[in-house]
Order: C-alpha cells, then sequence, then structure tokens
C-alpha cells in the first residue's frame, strides 16, 4: 500500500518539483495538489490523502491555520510542514496547530521521503536545528490582540486605518503597538513587526 500525499504549496514550480521527487519513491503516491491553503481542506475530503505536506506562507490560509483546519476537519490526515522559512516560531506554532512534522525545503529527498514515512506511522519530525531554535526562542511574548494590530499596522497604514479595520479605538491600538514594541525591544512599530516576523511570531 502506497503513502497517499497531498502537497499544497503556492508556488507551482515547487510543488511540482515535489510531486517529481516524492513519486520517485515507490511507496509514495501524489493524489492532489493546491496552490492555497484554503482549498486544503476540500481536497483532503476529496482525495483522502495519508499526509498533507503544508507550506507556510500561501494565499488564503497560511499553513499553520491550514494545519489546524485540517486536522478539525479530517484527523487522520498527518500534516508535514515543508517551507522555505525554517522560522522558530513556525516550527511552535506549527505543532501546536497538530502538525506532526515540520521540515525546510532544502531538506534532500531521501531525508523528506523518509519525513513523510515518519510522520504517517505516527511519529514526530522536526528539523533538528530548527527543534533547538525553537526552545531557546521560547514562544511568543505577544499576546493575541498585540499579534493581530503589529499583523495589521504591517500594511502600511495609519493607528487610524488599524483601529477601523479591527473595531478597536485608536487609543486601544496605540497601546497595544507600545506593549508589542516594548516586548520586542524595538524602536518603532515597523521594527517591531519585522522582529515579530523574523522570529515566525506574525
Amino acid at each position: 500500500m502506497s503513502i497517499r500525499l497531498l502537497l499544497a504549496d503556492d508556488q507551482a514550480l515547487v510543488r511540482g518539483a515535489l510531486a517529481a521527487l516524492l513519486e520517485l519513491e515507490a511507496d509514495l503516491e501524489v493524489v492532489a495538489q493546491v496552490g492555497r491553503g484554503d482549498e486544503v481542506v476540500e481536497a483532503a475530503r476529496t482525495h483522502a490523502p495519508d499526509v498533507a505536506l503544508l507550506d507556510v506562507e500561501m494565499p488564503g490560509l497560511d499553513g499553520i491555520a491550514a494545519t489546524a483546519a485540517l486536522r478539525e476537519a479530517c484527523p487522520q490526515v498527518r500534516v508535514l510542514v515543508v517551507t522555505t522559512f525554517g522560522r522558530p516560531g513556525y516550527v511552535r506554532r506549527a505543532l501546536e496547530a497538530g502538525a506532526s512534522g515540520f521540515v525546510v525545503k532544502d531538506t534532500p529527498a531521501p531525508d523528506l521521503a523518509d519525513a513523510v514515512r515518519r510522520v504517517h506511522a505516527g511519529l514526530r519530525v522536526v528539523d533538528p536545528t530548527l527543534a533547538v531554535d525553537s526552545m531557546v526562542s521560547g514562544s511568543s511574548p505577544l499576546t493575541s490582540r498585540e499579534t493581530d494590530v503589529l499583523r495589521e499596522s504591517r500594511r502600511g497604514g495609519t493607528v487610524a486605518d488599524v483601529a477601523r479595520a479591527l473595531h478597536l479605538s485608536e487609543g486601544t491600538v496605540r497601546n497595544h503597538l507600545s506593549a508589542a514594541i516594548g516586548k520586542t525591544g524595538a524602536r518603532t512599530r515597523a521594527e517591531a513587526a519585522g522582529i515579530a516576523v523574523d522570529n515566525g511570531w506574525l
């Protein structure tokens, strides 16, 4: 019996290359490919994969949110996050969302195939360097509201724009931004957002 795979990556070239590499393995079969995070659950329901390989940064729904949605809708499908962005905060958030593994895209093909098999067998697989970095950097110091405000402020709008988008008062937005700047050790909200992105907190 081959292990049925679902691939989700917004870059068609990367998705195709991953599919081609994995299909070389006698026991692996790619049964579905999607380019958006919000297409993952429907594809899983249609094609019944055993393991879903999800990228983190995708339109519609990011890979971490897609992991949570997939685990809720199809708990029998195991998730392996395969991403270019090996940010420590991503590892922790992906595992908390229900992923069984987290590896970076430059993982050698035999190692990636092995990671798929191990995840399918019920084991947890995390890139060792990222696992250590994740433990050292710890979880995000930001509250969920501070995270929302920083994420929204990255769009470049004014405090009033952020307040309107999140249905908050301008004073509340300023307080959350001030707290986020303090917690990240930044000087400006743009710098705070940059630090949060680098750590995988946003």
